[in-house]
């Protein structure tokens, strides 16, 4: 091949990139769209207020009735949502504790008071006992509950789900409690 078909060749190429370019710039002349002052439309936010949050567990307590919430409670339900449990936590009696401790007899026992587990700081300083209010608000988001706690679960944000965790929590011991 010599050097003029080489050079018919990159003309070619050449030729074709300028013709696009042309092509692009024709058509924005063509079909010019005038952009608007304005870009999207607005989304209207509700701000919430916010509180003070001197003791979070209080203030939750005060809102949530515990006893129509645990009347929404379902052994079944909590035994099939405590399987998102079940990947760190043990429930059997005489359980070992795994990457948590074990929840075998946990509503009414202390908190952090597993002896061979090592709780966070938060925890086990935290000083009050597994109730079904205390769960209630831990399960919804552990990290916001307990500030300083190792626990990086996200939470159970639906009502229903949470009662019957607290539910199957409650028959997984030797005394269960009476139900609110």
């Amino acid at each position: 091949m010599d050097s003029f078909e080489i050079n018919k060749i990159v003309a070619a190429i050449l030729m074709v990139a300028l013709v696009l370019i042309g092509i692009g710039k024709l058509s924005d002349i063509i079909f010019y769209v005038e952009k608007p002052k304005k870009p999207g439309y607005a989304v209207e936010i509700e701000q919430a207020v916010a509180t003070s949050t001197s003791s979070s567990s209080e203030t939750i307590e005060q809102k949530i009735d515990i006893a129509s919430l645990m009347s929404m409670g379902d052994f079944a339900t909590g035994e099939k949502v405590f399987k998102k449990c079940a990947a760190c936590h043990s429930i059997v009696k005489d359980g070992k504790n795994n990457i948590g401790p074990a929840l075998y007899n946990v509503v009414g026992r202390k908190i952090g008071a597993v002896s061979d587990y090592k709780y966070s700081k938060a925890l086990s300083e935290y000083g009050k006992e597994w109730t079904f209010e205390e769960l209630n608000g831990y399960l919804i988001k552990p990290a916001k509950w307990i500030k300083g706690t190792k626990m990086a679960f996200a939470g159970l944000r639906k009502e229903k789900d949470r009662a019957s965790v607290i539910l199957y929590l409650n028959q997984n011991s030797d005394n269960p409690l009476p139900l609110p």
